[in-house]
């Protein structure tokens, strides 16, 4: 049986719950969460970065987060840390977070409506570095 994409994504977000808006995101940075933009270097490139964000292509995230991988990044360590996933709109982001956790990251999450829902509250935005 193959399933509709906007029910595996209802589905996704179910299990993750409250979903962050941008200012509940900066406020969880500003308290230690982990914040990961997974857009891709175009999008970073033409709209800027997230200040204290960490950025980790979508295609190595589980790679780079996940507690039982060797390759995880050093800010990933700690598994009950709160790690908040930005995308552009907020769809494949909130899919990425449901699969973190199922991966051992209990608080994982990620922004309601993405980096687009950040600008639009007129969080900082950093001009691109690469």
């Amino acid at each position: 049986m193959t399933r509709h994409l906007d029910d595996v994504l209802a589905d996704a977000r179910a299990r993750l719950g409250h979903r962050p808006g941008p200012a509940e995101a900066a406020a969880a940075l500003a308290d230690g969460a982990l914040l990961v933009d997974i857009r891709p270097v175009e999008l970073r490139r033409r709209d800027g970065e997230l200040p204290g964000a960490i950025v980790v292509d979508r295609n190595a995230l589980e790679w780079r987060l996940a507690p039982t991988s060797a390759h995880r990044l050093p800010e990933a360590g700690d598994p009950d840390r709160v790690v908040v996933l930005v995308c552009d709109e907020g769809y494949a982001s909130s899919l990425a977070a449901a699969t973190l956790r199922e991966l051992g990251l209990p608080r994982a999450t990620d922004l309601d409506g993405g980096f687009r829902a950040w600008v639009a509250a007129g969080l900082p935005v950093s001009p691109s570095a690469g």
